[in-house]
């Protein structure tokens, strides 16, 4: 399997083609875009029967090798088996299996039509994010230990990217991490969550600003390839393409689960704010998985819902942005998005370099095809089955409600935000499966204000606010944020 740059010119494309391996530490390709392979692996329907039984470890092997050729297998399903336990994915629900990893929740079955949870969150920082940062951080500890080098993770967190990586990599030989988080702009959980760490490779940044000024630093450090080389920078974010792949495993377990045939069809609802997580779906469905639609879920800060229902892109500024109670969604620039588009634009790099040229120049484009707009590529978005739908603060509440009583059990906000989208594009005969974001607990004060009490907290959770909390605040200053990092890599 060969990747390409969403951003190559087609007469160059050839001749920078690169192996998993060589993307596996990095984000961005030096041009600025995102990396895709060449083209997608299919999957055959002998493949999903022979997939139906498998564990959640051997699964994300058969999918993995798809994309990491250059690997040895034996590796990879040592990898795999050393990610994907039962004692990593321990904080399960009572009635779940830890041994499923992803275990499934019929919540309701009602004329035909059947509404889905799908457990995420049952890792070490109760958030879907573990699901790929547990693999990544034992891939990236494998590749450097091949390489007897280091690496300096540089990323931006909305709330639950951050502790995930830091977890994942809080002791790794040869890693350092430097996560940056909107200052005052998390749950009081997901704060504690990243800041109490002492670990000495950890690092935490508060940035004054918000989650896409954090993201913007990444993307210009990232695009100085002299201080990235100079650095050892690498990346955890989603625009790192080995974190998508680990996140296309669970599509296929959760079709798997829920069907009893390769006749039968899923859709799924996303919360989504960045893009990486639905992204992911966009690739299982291109690779074969049968799935009917894909169903992007936002807060109040809707700048995808915009898209999927009007093909016009337009990026809010900072002081634009929301800060809301589904925190982790509060992103008005989309890194994944761009992966989505290249396909839409049928693999012209040209094409997608003037579009997201745009994006930094104008504040976005239109692909609706009216007059004056930047084209009309919006007409194929049915092709790829994507559909969408916003959700408030007063939906989050109400729905927060309704699960409960309906359901028995707590869901955290981002995952209303889903639940609230999802019930509009139910169809019978379809079951429709909403992929959790994180635990009820991380988002408490919220959960306070719709039941009127705490959410229940896993065993060694339950006092993390007080915990002593170690952290820099920072300005949105790329050029102080370089010497921060140059001053603690030791490089």
């Amino acid at each position: 399997m060969q990747y390409v740059s969403t951003r190559a010119d087609a007469s160059a494309a050839s001749h920078s083609l690169q192996q998993f391996s060589d993307i596996l530490l990095g984000g961005l390709a030096p041009d600025g875009g995102l990396y895709l392979p060449v083209e997608y692996p299919q999957v055959s329907g002998e493949e999903l029967n022979k997939w139906r039984h498998m564990s959640y470890a051997d699964l994300a092997v058969e999918i993995l090798k798809k994309f990491a050729g250059d690997i040895p297998e034996a590796d990879l399903r040592a990898l795999a088996h050393k990610t994907y336990t039962a004692d990593v994915y321990r904080n399960v629900r009572e009635g779940e299996k830890a041994a499923d990893i992803t275990p499934l929740r019929v919540l309701d079955e009602t004329e035909g039509k059947q509404l889905v949870l799908q457990s995420l969150s049952n890792g070490p920082t109760l958030a879907f994010k573990d699901m790929a940062m547990q693999l990544l951080g034992n891939l990236f500890e494998y590749a450097l230990a091949k390489q007897d080098a280091q690496l300096n993770i540089f990323g931006a967190t909305s709330g639950d990217t951050g502790s995930a990586a830091e977890y994942a990599m809080r002791g790794k030989k040869g890693i350092k991490v430097f996560m940056l988080s909107p200052h005052k702009k998390m749950s009081a959980f997901q704060t504690a969550q990243m800041f109490s760490l002492q670990d000495p490779n950890i690092f935490n940044i508060a940035v004054e600003g918000v989650f896409d000024d954090c993201q913007d630093m990444v993307k210009a450090v990232s695009n100085d390839l002299e201080f990235k080389a100079r650095h050892k920078i690498g990346t955890v974010n989603s625009i790192n393409w080995a974190r998508v792949v680990a996140q296309v495993v669970y599509y296929f377990r959760g079709y798997l689960a829920a069907t009893r045939n390769n006749e039968q069809k899923v859709s799924f609802t996303v919360p989504s704010g960045n893009f990486g997580n639905i992204c992911a779906g966009h690739i299982a469905r291109q690779m074969g998985l049968p799935i009917d639609k894909l169903i992007v879920a936002t807060n109040e800060n809707d700048v995808l819902d915009e898209f999927f229902r009007t093909g016009v892109y337009r990026v809010r500024k900072s002081a634009e942005t929301y800060h809301t109670s589904s925190p982790s969604m509060d992103i008005s620039k989309a890194s994944n998005f761009e992966r989505f588009v290249f396909d839409l634009v049928k693999g012209d790099g040209k094409r997608v370099r003037e579009l997201f040229k745009k994006v930094e120049t104008e504040g976005g484009f239109d692909l609706s095809g009216a007059p004056g707009s930047d084209g009309d590529e919006f007409k194929l978005v049915a092709n790829y089955g994507f559909k969408s739908g916003k959700s408030t603060h007063a939906d989050r509440v109400q729905t927060i409600r309704d699960v409960a009583d309906d359901y028995g059990i707590v869901i955290d906000t981002h995952t209303a935000d889903g639940i609230k989208v999802a019930k509009e594009y139910m169809e019978p005969g379809v079951p429709m499966i909403v992929l959790e974001t994180a635990l009820a607990a991380k988002f408490n004060e919220t959960i306070l204000e719709a039941l009127g009490q705490d959410a229940e907290r896993p065993a060694g959770f339950e006092n993390i606010e007080a915990l002593p909390q170690r952290f820099e605040v920072m300005p949105a200053d790329v050029s102080k944020m370089k010497a921060y990092i140059a001053a603690n890599t030791g490089l």
